[in-house]
């Protein structure tokens, strides 16, 4: 009965066409221009920021939902409540009442086949990622509860779960164009390298928002994104420059949860010298881009999440720019064997932030400037990914990534296991005490855990010289004077259209 209904609200849709669309524009009707266009609309896919800005909390939605606007930790969002059982499993009270926008109703069936979709290896999607090392088990109950379980048992599963996103029981495994979601939003036009609009859904579970349409439209120039909303052209650029920033009525800077850094991989000459991996650290002036480059407020960083993370550890320290010391790494590791001379890639994502082009370059002058043999490559997003993730391109020669990460969650096991584990998605090295560590780190709790990730840390970047962290990054973003909204931490990858207001 439930796909016959699915099948009926697809065709009925398709009837109708743009008639669901508004006939004019109302005065609650927004345009939103981002810095990038997007490859998917993959609601697996939505932890990636360019995605997660449309989809996430919009059209799709997910168990549970961390709150960084009002500081409330954890929140219900399709599960009305959980608890922990006697062996450890979790379970879920789901939420009665909701129907996913082709209207159809949710329920536990559709909660486990999202997370078994996400966990596919038919399919790669970016929130399996944050699961790693742990089988976790979904098992529907009733129509209205299902239990989680998971080996070793997880103590943090309900904050994990804020990072799938559900779909219905029928959804394919392959990725999809046309997400179908529970949330207060369905995708009405998608014109790639256009525009993409998501309109208000009367029979939203929830309280309705007051917009009732977003159009999201695309500028690769932050100027020309600042100008917009200026000219009214557009209500909100979620990313402009500091230099455009020069509106107080209009314009917000905020430390945002994004880490820039450079990922290497240590499994490849000469990157797998200690050595040579200290020397790319001690080559980079960091604190040459505060404030020039970079605006002022932006952090050095000593791990990939921020300061306000569970497990911070003060006492690492920035490696010190020395790049005389990099050059004498350099020579032993050449005297040693080590092909320091070999061409390394240094490959970044075009339009990732506000001055990429320009940072990139000065970092490689850096490297450049004390021995090394660097190209620097710009790519779009979806030719980004190709590096970003395993399995690695093997056909490339030697590369080193860069990119941001973003971890607004406050515990570090949403970055440790992918970024770091042997098998994780996004590691570059394969050292026996981190498996270990991620493992101790991931089943504990309080003070146990927080001691673990900050050993972890510690070990990671001043013993193994794993990466190549730079910054936290401060962001600067642009509202219309018609708009009552302020972002937060969580703006640069998630943009909740019923977080914003009209004055």
């Amino acid at each position: 009965m439930k796909n016959a209904l699915r099948f009926g609200a697809v065709i009925l849709a398709a009837g109708l066409g743009g008639a669901v669309l508004p006939a004019y524009a109302a005065d609650t009707d927004i345009k939103i221009v981002l810095s990038e266009d997007l490859d998917l609309l993959e609601p697996c896919m939505a932890t990636r920021s360019n995605i997660g800005r449309v989809i996430m909390e919009n059209v799709s939605e997910t168990l549970t939902e961390y709150d960084t606007r009002n500081g409330k930790g954890l929140m219900p969002r399709l599960a009305e409540s959980w608890s922990q059982q006697p062996d450890g499993s979790w379970r879920f009270k789901l939420r009665e009442g909701v129907k996913f926008s082709d209207g159809t109703t949710f329920d536990a069936k559709d909660v486990k086949h999202s997370f078994d979709r996400v966990m596919s290896d038919k399919i790669t999607c970016e929130s399996q990622r944050y699961f790693g090392g742990m089988t976790v088990t979904p098992e529907v109950v009733d129509d209205l509860t299902i239990d989680f379980k998971a080996d070793p048992v997880q103590p943090i599963l309900p904050l994990l779960l804020s990072l799938v996103t559900i779909v219905p029981e029928e959804t394919p495994i392959e990725f999809i164009r046309s997400p179908i979601g529970t949330g207060p939003y369905a995708l009405t036009d998608w014109k790639p390298g256009q525009q993409i609009v998501l309109s208000r859904r009367d029979d939203y579970w929830g309280e309705a928002p007051k917009v009732t349409q977003a159009t999201y439209l695309f500028r690769t120039d932050p100027s020309v994104r600042a100008a917009m909303v200026a000219t009214g052209e557009a209500d909100i650029a979620p990313s402009i420059s500091r230099e455009d920033a020069n509106t107080p009525a209009t314009d917000f800077t905020y430390l945002d949860s994004e880490t820039v850094y450079i990922r290497l991989d240590s499994s490849v000459a000469p990157v797998s010298d200690l050595r040579v991996r200290k020397a790319l650290n001690m080559a980079i002036d960091r604190q040459a881009f505060i404030g020039t480059l970079l605006p002022e407020g932006t952090e050095l960083a000593v791990a990939l999440f921020p300061p306000t993370t569970a497990g911070w550890n003060p006492d690492i320290k920035v490696p010190a720019f020395d790049p005389e010391g990099a050059k004498k790494l350099l020579a032993e590791a050449k005297a040693a064997g080590v092909p320091v001379d070999t061409e390394i890639k240094l490959i970044a994502r075009t339009a990732n932030f506000p001055k990429v082009t320009e940072v990139m370059e000065a970092v490689q002058q850096m490297l450049t400037d004390v021995g090394f043999n660097v190209k620097l490559e710009f790519h779009e997003v979806a030719e980004h990914e190709k590096y970003y993730s395993k399995p690695y391109p093997t056909d490339q020669g030697v590369y080193m990534l860069a990119a941001m990460h973003d971890n607004n969650k406050g515990d570090p096991v949403f970055t440790m296991y992918f970024k770091y584990a042997s098998d994780g998605r996004q590691s570059g090295i394969s050292d026996p005490k981190v498996d270990d560590l991620i493992a101790k780190a991931s089943a504990a709790t309080g003070d146990e855990r927080a001691k673990l990730w900050s050993e972890l840390a510690a070990y990671v970047h001043e013993d193994l010289a794993a990466d190549i962290p730079l910054f936290h990054m401060v962001s600067y973003s642009r509202v219309g004077e018609r708009l009552d909204f302020k972002p937060n931490i969580a703006t640069n990858g998630q943009l909740q259209l019923s977080h914003i207001g009209f004055k």
